[in-house]
């Protein structure tokens, strides 16, 4: 387990301010879309149009991010970021107090913090591998996960009380604190972080915007575990709205019941992330990552068969919990895995460019699958989704290989 180890006053800060930002994200979520339909009056193509345009084009905006993060300090990166979703989200309230609130001002709103996302990503994973010796990295990123699923757990039904109490933008304003408090938990870390070895140039190199993709494409293990990756979060995430209108509409499923199959089995990731350390400890990380990997394929198909009523929850229910659970396992060690073997002075880049192909990816994948929904049916199309799931593991790494390009000290995953 990774609960008892201290990693340190500046990590305790920044897992603090990685939890208030987490559950402040949880209250919020689907506020957006609620407020699009609520209080702007949105049709079904605007509000799918918001979750797919904010998500693609603040992908595109943050390409240039990797290397402007890259080659700066990482923690005042993380603190501008914080406070530019602030700005971004507190406008949203702000301009529905004063009656100016419009579709057009969600979108930018959702662009903005979609790029600032990814590049709030790329530097606090360079600063958790500058902050860290290696061996404490994965109970850093299995806390990081525990953090998340948790927050998944209680943030959105919290949320939706809040919304049915107080209307739906008090939750983005507690979203847009949350923010707030994040920025002044990382500036009170403190300490010395290390200049990057390369100073920012006036002018970005065009190497500079595809390194990222080139140190992935031509790592021997990266590569195929960003492959799978990007399908496999494409494919979840493309059949979410598949399944909201199958359960709230053709199934009748009360809100209340849609929020409880999703969020109950989210129990599995506190288990999947507390298990990781002790797994890899006892087996090795490239049979933990590959086991994990291959099991997260193994359950999305089940949710074509759902029906009404409580077996049909009961379906759902168990069918997330063994996806949760195998995710939460994977997504430490993957997280983990990434960092040790990827050189200092590519991390930024690295991971802005796995974001920024995830993004662009679950956008697609998102639009297509709409699309297949409305010509051969959502049961269909759901179930389509699930049997390419069954095939990514093909693209998992069955054993691990030296790359070129990665540090010498980490050509083995044991």
């Amino acid at each position: 387990m990774s609960g008892g180890r201290k990693l340190g006053r500046q990590f305790g800060l920044l897992w603090a301010a990685f939890a208030v930002s987490s559950y402040g994200t949880s209250l919020g979520f689907g506020a957006f879309p609620l407020i699009a339909i609520l209080v702007l009056h949105a049709g079904p193509t605007q509000v799918a149009a918001l979750a797919a345009m904010g998500r693609a084009v603040g992908a595109v905006a943050a390409v240039p991010l990797g290397p402007w993060v890259e080659f700066r300090r990482k923690r005042p990166v993380m603190i501008a970021m914080d406070l530019i979703r602030f700005a971004a989200i507190i406008s949203v309230p702000a301009a529905y107090v004063f009656g100016w609130l419009s579709f057009a001002q969600l979108l930018v709103v959702s662009v903005v913090v979609a790029a600032a996302n990814i590049a709030f990503s790329a530097a606090s994973g360079a600063y958790l591998r500058s902050l860290l010796p290696p061996e404490d990295l994965l109970v850093a990123n299995s806390r990081f996960e525990s953090t998340t699923w948790t927050s998944t757990l209680t943030g959105p039904p919290l949320g939706g009380a809040a919304i049915a109490m107080f209307g739906p933008v008090v939750t983005v304003l507690a979203d847009a604190v949350s923010y707030l408090l994040s920025a002044l938990g990382i500036r009170a870390m403190g300490g010395t972080e290390p200049r990057p070895a390369r100073k920012p140039s006036a002018r970005l190199r065009a190497s500079d915007l595809v390194e990222g993709w080139r140190y992935i494409l031509t790592h021997a293990t990266l590569r195929p575990l960003f492959f799978n990756g990007i399908l496999v979060n494409g494919l979840i995430m493309a059949t979410e709205p598949l399944l909201a209108v199958l359960l709230l509409g053709r199934l009748g499923f009360a809100p209340w019941q849609y929020g409880l199959v999703f969020a109950a089995p989210c129990i599995g990731g506190l288990i999947g992330a507390r298990l990781a350390r002790r797994l890899v400890a006892r087996f090795g990380q490239h049979k933990v990552m590959y086991t994990a990997g291959a099991l997260r394929a193994c359950w999305s198909v089940g949710l074509a068969f759902v029906g009404p009523g409580i077996p049909g929850m009961a379906l759902i229910m168990a069918v997330q919990l063994g996806l949760v659970t195998s995710c939460a396992l994977f997504g430490p060690v993957l997280s983990t895995y990434r960092l040790e073997h990827t050189a200092p002075d590519r991390i930024a880049r690295m991971l802005t460019a796995w974001s920024v192909s995830s993004s662009a990816s679950i956008a697609a994948l998102t639009a297509l699958w709409g699309l297949l929904a409305s010509v051969v049916g959502l049961r269909t199309a759901i179930a389509a989704a699930g049997v390419l799931m069954l095939a990514t593991p093909l693209l998992l790494p069955r054993r691990e290989k030296a790359a070129h390009g990665a540090p010498a000290e980490a050509t083995s995953l044991t």
